[in-house]
């Protein structure tokens, strides 16, 4: 969520234990884990709301389109496919036939 990396968190404990002292620093620390984790269930809260609020009218815009599909598909598949017109390939004569010299 903020993505803080090690050395960060070491230098925001260090500002805090300069600020605070060692005797408010463990009490603040356990507040701020407190506010921190209801800031995450507020915001997993409203990530599965606005998830569930979407999942219903997705759902149905699927289904409309699975049948749309359907519907210009079906009549494609069931037409039998269209007789190619049959080639006649001409005799081939010998040409001692068509010279006449037998």
């Amino acid at each position: 969520m903020f993505n803080l990396s090690g050395s960060e968190i070491v230098v925001i404990l260090l500002l805090a234990l300069i600020v605070l002292g060692p005797e408010k620093l463990p009490e603040a620390i356990r507040k701020f884990g407190r506010v921190y984790s209801e800031i995450r269930k507020i915001s997993n809260g409203f990530q599965s709301e606005f998830k569930n609020a979407f999942d219903e009218p997705m759902r149905e815009l699927r289904e409309t389109a699975q049948l749309t599909r359907d519907a210009v598909l079906k009549p494609l598949q069931d037409e039998p496919e269209p007789k190619k017109p049959e080639i006649h390939k001409p005799e081939v004569v010998p040409p001692s036939e068509v010279d006449g010299d037998n």
